[in-house]
Formats: C-alpha cells, structure tokens, sequence
C-alpha cells in the first residue's frame, strides 16, 4: 500500500473556494482504481494550511489517478489557490497500532 502525503498551504482568502473543490471532488478520487482511503486534514494552528493523505493499492494506481483527467481537472483548480508551492510524500507503512 503506498501512501500519498500532499500539503497545500492556500490563501487565506482562498480556503473556502478549496474546501468547495474539494467536497466537490472527493468522490471522484476516492472512486479511482486502487484508491482505498481518502482523508483531508486541517493544521490546528493554521487554518490556511491542509494535507491529503491518499491510499493507494499500488504505486501504479497512483501514478495512474495522477495520469487521469480526474487529477488534471482538480489540480488545475487548485493549484491557482496556493500561497505556497505544495510538498509531497508518497511513503509505505510499516507498524498499524
């Protein structure tokens, strides 16, 4: 299983129009092959900045979502909101407790 760790810091006058896209989207992502899990969350401390954390079956799926017209759609709507340019992790887990 990989996982995909995205952080997006946003506008802070953009962060409604994201959560918009995002409630908009989040089926769309969550229903592509291999995607088991998709959760969004919000720093405690900066309300402007979120993560996605993306479970995917397989690398393939992955690279395969961000190959689709899914991805290209929503991430050209969202990358117009950044404040910042978005960091990204795609790890392997190891220990569940």
């Amino acid at each position: 299983m990989i996982i995909r760790i995205v952080k997006m810091s946003f506008k802070t006058d953009k962060v409604d129009d994201f959560l918009k896209l995002f409630n908009n989207s989040k089926e769309l992502i969550r229903n592509m092959k291999g995607c088991s899990r998709l959760e969004l969350l919000n720093d405690i401390n900066s309300k402007n900045i979120f993560f996605t954390y993306s479970y995917w079956d397989s690398e393939a799926d992955l690279n395969n979502y961000r190959a689709s017209k899914v991805f290209e759609n929503v991430w050209s709507e969202t990358k117009i909101l950044f404040s910042e340019k978005p960091k990204a992790w795609s790890v392997e887990q190891k220990t569940i407790l």
